[in-house]
């Protein structure tokens, strides 16, 4: 499908690939994996011919597509809806339609057999295009990554940056190319759209090329790993967890070969030191110079699992109760985010919140932290409790011209530069690198200095809003290692399973306006939804996590006038009786698509031309019913 072959590529004086290659076939699903600022996502670029190779050669097939799905899409705007965005996937469906109209308008004048003929391929091609169910297929994809039927009609501009991704990971999947090449796809979604993409992949007839640092993700998704290391290309014939096991057994064999070499060398060089100076000997160590010359080294096994040996203590120790916040509501205008909810939080306890986005997690969030105030309800901090809260948000609250240093010693934690300089080494920044200024930092460093100012804070405890955001999985695991040496209370709010299994004791989720705890970890937490979804499905009833209505608030005061009551009821009933209409037209519509859908009708020009012209006038009517609809909502 494509072949990488010697591929060179340099960013000014830094080489990132060096002869490297890989021949990716069509069912092939890779994870490419490797450290940031590897290349990973250059060679996405490279793929799809933004960047060019400085040597070597990337060929591919002339039927190959492919479907780029990369952040610089969160700069497109527009007025047009989500569901039209989705849909100029099918560029080709939508402009035979538009021909399609044009020759059903000759029609009332020219009833020709070739005009007929014209409609008869045209029609044959769209439904072969799938135009029949294109806005169905858009509908699905939109609906599983997230948006509500609602949310459909609405502009693209009016959402925001995480949710247009959406939107353009929608539209790149109804496309549905040969190669998908995803950035980091599950940065801009919650759990439940994570497991449906999880799904779709899988099910994918294309090959897929995945750079994501969500290791659940990439083990659901891929039966291929690329690791991007010293400007190569390593392939590893499994998905993420296969390549963790083999990547072992291969440092194994190398770190003895490495060894068994290191001994030879050191043998010869011996020899040559004792020997070289002997007439009777000094060919021979002339001989074993040149055979040392001409060795071709074996690497030392560099290690990429960074260790965290420091306790992050505080001085003062809470209370037992760290937070009680007792039947809390909060809404906003008319929207409703929480009713009657209750807080408990103790000491020690390291807690997950997870769930949809919309929920109101970053909310929960902000409550409990008391930047923002509940609607009703008390809110209780413990005695001695120093709270710290860390969002994306605060990156932008470094301080852009600070050394690195620089910005940890104004921390206020009053450690010594030095324990300081041990914490950043952790963190990844060693040397000099603690001398670099703010504003040069790439994204996912930001994040690593905001997380280690958060952790020297010696707050008791901590508020983590999405904190693995950014991070590679280096620095998830360093983060790991960290909040499992923190001896305080914490609460995390993240998407990535890999690291909320490994540092949360307690799970809570946000479900019917409330908020519930599940007291265990997240693999039984996993196993008990399967259990409650499998159990409501058995007897018919509906999904226990499906969005409930919104509960009434408040009572709508009684109108005293007489000229109003008399519209709404007018106008009450004319919406049931459009309702009713639409409905009836929709099931019409089925028919009509049902009978154009068969390629039988296209041998019978009068049939053909018959369900058209009906198709056509149910299609406008609805349109037009669907518009009233909206006027009298």
């Amino acid at each position: 499908m494509i072949s990488i072959s010697d591929l060179d590529f340099h960013f000014g004086s830094r080489t990132l690939y060096d002869n490297a290659s890989l021949h990716i076939k069509p069912k092939d699903k890779i994870g490419l994996i490797g450290l940031n600022g590897t290349g990973k996502s250059t060679l996405l670029r490279l793929l799809v011919g933004e960047y060019k190779a400085d040597g070597g050669s990337i060929s591919m097939a002339k039927d190959v597509t492919l479907g780029f799905l990369n952040q610089d899409l969160l700069s497109y705007d527009t007025h047009e809806s989500i569901l039209h965005v989705a849909m100029q996937a099918f560029e080709e469906a939508l402009d035979l339609q538009k021909k399609i109209d044009d020759i059903l308008v000759q029609f009332e004048t020219d009833y020709s057999d070739d005009l007929v003929d014209k409609l008869a391929n045209m029609q044959e091609r769209f439904e072969a295009l799938g135009g029949y169910t294109m806005q169905s297929q858009a509908e699905e994809i939109l609906e599983g990554l997230g948006f509500t039927t609602e949310e459909l009609s609405k502009p693209l501009k009016t959402f925001s940056g995480g949710w247009r991704m959406r939107v353009m990971l929608a539209k790149i999947l109804l496309q549905k190319p040969s190669l998908l090449l995803l950035d980091e796809p599950t940065n801009h979604l919650d759990l439940p759209s994570i497991k449906w993409i999880e799904n779709y992949l899988a099910d994918y007839e294309g090959a897929v090329i995945i750079v994501s640092h969500d290791r659940e993700f990439l083990d659901r998704t891929t039966n291929t790993t690329v690791e991007v290391i010293g400007g190569k290309l390593v392939p590893y014939a499994g998905n993420y967890s296969y390549y963790l096991e083999e990547k072992e057994e291969r440092n194994l064999i190398q770190k003895g070969a490495f060894e068994n070499q290191q001994s030879q060398i050191r043998a010869a060089e011996r020899f040559i030191e004792r020997f070289k100076a002997k007439a009777s000997k000094a060919k021979q160590a002339q001989s074993r110079v040149k055979a040392l010359d001409k060795l071709e080294r074996i690497e030392d096994v560099a290690s990429d699992a960074a260790k965290i040996n420091m306790k992050f203590q505080f001085k003062v120790e809470p209370g037992r109760h760290i937070l009680r916040m007792e039947h809390v509501m909060k809404k906003y205008d008319q929207k409703l985010i929480f009713r009657d909810t209750h807080v408990h939080i103790e000491r020690g306890d390291k807690i997950a919140l997870i769930g949809a986005n919309g929920k109101g997690k970053s909310t929960l969030m902000r409550l409990v932290a008391g930047t923002e105030e509940p609607t009703t309800g008390k809110h209780q901090l413990g005695h001695n409790v120093i709270m710290s809260f860390y969002a994306q948000h605060q990156l932008e609250s470094l301080t852009m011209d600070n050394e690195i240093i620089q910005e940890m010693l104004e921390a206020g934690s009053k450690r010594s530069e030095m324990e300081l300089r041990s914490v950043l080494g952790s963190f990844l920044f060693t040397g000099e690198e603690v001398f670099k200024k703010i504003k040069v930092l790439s994204g996912g460093e930001k994040s690593r200095v905001a997380l280690a100012k958060t952790l020297i804070s010696e707050a008791n405890f901590l508020l983590l809003d999405e904190p693995t955001n950014h991070l590679d999985m280096v620095s998830v695991n360093i983060l790991i290692q960290a909040l499992e040496q923190y001896a305080g209370t914490f609460i995390v709010i993240s998407h990535d399973r890999f690291f909320v299994e490994n540092v949360a004791t307690k799970i809570w989720y946000i479900e019917d306006f409330q908020l519930k705890e599940y007291p265990g970890t997240y693999p039984e937490y996993e196993q008990w939804q399967e259990d409650r979804e499998k159990a409501a499905k058995k007897a018919g009833l509906p999904s226990p996590s499906a969005p409930k209505p919104m509960p009434k608030v408040e009572e709508p005061k009684p109108s005293h006038n007489n000229n109003n009551s008399n519209e709404a009821k007018k106008v009450a009933k004319e919406l049931a009786d459009v309702e009713a209409r639409i409905t009836a037209l929709e099931k019409e519509l089925a028919i009509y698509e049902a009978q154009l859908a068969d390629p039988s009708i296209y041998a019978n020009a009068s049939q053909l031309k018959d369900a058209t012209l009906k198709f056509e006038t149910v299609k406008k009517e609805l349109a037009a019913q669907t518009q009233r609809w909206e006027q009298l909502m």
